[in-house]
C-alpha cells in the first residue's frame, strides 16, 4: 500500500492543532514554535504532493478511497487535480507566515485582562483551519467535502470573536461588542449557505445514489445518469448559493468587511486568502462538473452579479476610512473577477481565475500583513490617523506600496497576469461584460494610491514620528511574499502549467470550446 500522502497533508495540521492546544498554559512560546514547525512540516508534505503530481497524467492523482458510511454510500475519497494542487500549495505557503505575523496577537495584555483566550488556542485554531481547508481541496466525495466545508466555520468563529483586533477607537467594551457581532454574522451567513447546500447534497444522493464526484460526473458524461432540467437547476442553485456566500459574491458579501475589520490582520488573511478560496474552487470542481447544463443556464445572471461585485466593491473601497475595511472591499472586487473568469466559460478565463486565486492570496496577504504591522504600531485602523510614515519607516512603507501595487494589478506583479487572462477570456465571449469590468482596474488604482498617499506621504504626524521600521520577524514574513509577487508576475508558467490541463477538463465537462477569433491571423 502506498503512503497516503494527501491524508497526511491534511492530518498533520489537525494533529498539530491538538498537540498545540495541549501545551501547558505557562509554555506559550513552546506552543508558538510547535505550531510553526507543524505548519512548515505540512508545507514540506504539500511540496511533495506538488513534485509527485503529473500535470499531463490522470485528472485526479494520489487518490485514496476507503469505505466510511457504507449504508449511505459515503466514502473517504480524496484526490487532486492541478487546480487543487495549486491551492493546497497556496494554503500551506501562507500558514507559516500567518503564524509568524500573529506571534504576539494572542499574548496577554499588560493589565492582566482575561478577555484573551490562551495563546495555545489561537495557534491551534489556525492549524485546525489549515487542516480543514486542505481536506476540502482534496475531497472527491461530496459528503466528505460538505463536512469540512462547514466544519471550518467553527475555528474561524472563535478566531474572529475571541482573538479580535485590539485597535479600536471606541474602547474595549465597544470592541468586544463589534467582535461578537462580526463573528456571529460570519457564522450565520455561512451556516445559511451550508444548510441550503445540505438540502442539495441530499437531493444529489437521491438522484445519483452515491456521493462520489468522479462516479456521478462519469455517469452524467456517458448518459447512464440523467437529471431532469429543473432538478439539475435546483441542485446547482443549492450548491452555488453556499459557494457564493463563502466566495463572497454580491449581494451575499456583507459579512466579509465586518469579519476582516474585527479580526487580527493574520486572521483576516486566513479569511480572504485561504478560507474564501474554497468557495471559488468549489464552483469549478462541483458546480461545473456535476451540473454542466445548469451552469450554462445560470451564466448570464452570475456574470452580472460578478460584474456588480467588481464595480461595487471597488467603489466602496474608495470611500473607506478604515484600512482593513478598504482591503475587504477590494477583495470583494477581486473575487468578482475570479467568478467572472470561471463563468466566462473560456480557457483563458478559467486559467486566469485559477491563477487569480493564487495571486490574490499572495498579494492580499502581503498588503494586509504589512497593514497589520502598521496598525499595531499606531493602535488605530483609521486612515486619517496616519501621515508621513515613509519618512520614519521607509521599509514598511516600501513593502506596503508593493502590496498595494499588486492589488491594483500593476504589470510585472503577479495579479496582473491573472487579471489580464480573465478580462481577455471574458471579452472573447461577453465583450460588454469585459469592457465594463475594466472600470474595476481604474478604481483599484484610485483606492490603492489614495490609501498610500494618505498614510505614507505628507507631513509626519506626531503620533507616528517615533514609529519603528519593520523588525526581523516582520521582514521574514513580508520579504518572501514580495519575492513571490515579483517572480509570478514575471514568470507565471510554473502555475499555469499545473492548472491548464485541469481547466481543459473542466471546459470539456461543460461542453464548451473557446470562441474562434472574428478575424483570422494572416498566414
Amino acid at each position: 500500500m502506498s503512503f497516503p500522502l494527501l491524508t497526511a497533508t491534511a492530518a498533520l495540521p489537525a494533529i498539530g492543532a491538538v498537540a498545540t492546544a495541549a501545551v501547558p498554559a505557562a509554555q506559550r512560546t513552546a506552543a508558538k514554535w510547535l505550531a510553526l514547525l507543524v505548519s512548515l512540516a505540512t508545507l514540506a508534505l504539500a511540496i511533495t504532493v506538488l513534485v509527485r503530481f503529473d500535470p499531463d497524467g490522470a485528472r485526479y492523482q494520489l487518490t485514496e478511497s476507503h469505505a466510511w458510511i457504507a449504508d449511505f454510500g459515503v466514502r473517504y475519497e480524496v484526490g487532486v487535480d492541478g487546480i487543487a494542487v495549486a491551492l493546497i500549495a497556496l494554503t500551506t505557503v501562507l500558514i507559516p507566515f500567518v503564524i509568524l505575523a500573529g506571534w504576539h496577537d494572542a499574548d496577554p495584555l499588560e493589565t492582566g485582562s482575561r478577555r484573551w483566550r490562551p495563546t495555545q488556542g489561537f495557534f491551534a485554531l489556525i492549524l485546525a483551519v489549515e487542516a480543514m481547508v486542505v481536506i476540502s481541496f482534496e475531497a472527491t466525495d461530496v459528503f466528505l467535502f460538505y463536512i469540512f466545508f462547514e466544519a471550518m466555520l467553527i475555528p474561524m468563529y472563535f478566531l474572529i470573536g475571541g482573538f479580535g483586533d485590539r485597535a479600536h477607537e471606541h474602547g474595549e467594551t465597544a470592541a468586544a461588542t463589534q467582535r461578537s457581532y462580526a463573528a456571529v454574522k460570519f457564522l450565520l451567513y455561512n451556516l445559511a449557505g451550508g444548510l441550503i447546500m445540505l438540502a442539495a447534497v441530499i437531493g444529489l444522493y437521491v438522484v445519483a445514489g452515491n456521493f462520489s464526484l468522479q462516479e456521478i460526473a462519469q455517469a452524467r458524461a456517458n448518459g447512464s445518469l440523467h437529471m431532469a432540467t429543473n432538478t439539475e437547476r435546483w441542485l446547482f442553485l443549492g450548491f452555488f448559493f453556499a459557494f457564493a456566500v463563502k466566495a463572497p459574491l454580491w449581494p451575499l458579501h456583507t459579512w466579509l468587511p465586518n469579519a476582516m475589520q474585527e479580526a487580527t490582520a493574520p486572521v483576516a488573511v486566513l479569511i480572504t486568502a485561504v478560507v474564501d478560496k474554497v468557495g471559488t474552487f468549489a464552483m469549478l470542481r462541483f458546480c461545473l462538473q456535476l451540473f454542466p447544463g445548469a451552469s450554462k443556464w445560470a451564466t448570464p445572471v452570475i456574470l452580472v452579479l460578478a460584474l456588480i461585485s467588481i464595480v461595487y466593491g471597488a467603489l466602496l473601497a474608495v470611500g473607506q476610512r478604515d484600512i482593513k475595511r478598504l482591503v475587504a472591499y477590494a477583495s470583494i472586487s477581486h473575487f468578482g473577477f475570479i467568478i467572472m473568469g470561471i463563468f466566462a466559460m473560456t480557457t483563458q478565463g478559467q486559467s486566469g481565475a485559477t491563477l487569480y486565486m493564487v495571486n490574490h492570496g499572495i498579494s492580499t496577504a502581503a498588503l494586509m500583513l504589512v497593514a497589520g504591522f502598521l496598525i499595531s504600531r499606531r493602535g488605530s485602523r483609521l486612515i486619517a490617523d496616519y501621515g508621513g510614515v515613509q519618512k520614519v519607516a521607509p521599509v514598511l512603507a516600501g513593502t506596503f506600496l508593493i502590496g498595494g501595487l499588486a492589488t491594483l494589478s500593476l504589470p510585472g506583479l503577479a495579479p496582473f497576469v491573472s487579471e489580464f487572462l480573465v478580462l481577455v477570456g471574458t471579452f472573447t465571449r461577453y465583450p460588454a461584460i469585459g469592457i465594463i469590468a475594466t472600470f474595476g482596474i481604474v478604481l483599484a488604482a484610485l483606492y490603492t494610491l489614495v490609501l498610500y498617499q494618505r498614510t505614507m506621504t505628507g507631513p509626519v504626524k506626531p503620533e507616528v514620528s517615533t514609529m519603528p521600521d519593520l523588525r526581523a520577524r516582520e521582514l521574514v514574513v513580508v520579504a518572501p511574499l514580495i519575492v513571490l509577487l515579483i517572480f509570478l508576475g514575471v514568470y507565471p508558467k510554473p502555475v499555469t502549467d499545473i492548472v491548464n490541463p485541469a481547466v481543459k477538463q473542466t471546459m470539456s465537462d461543460v461542453h464548451k470550446t473557446d470562441p474562434k477569433p472574428s478575424v483570422e491571423a494572416a498566414k
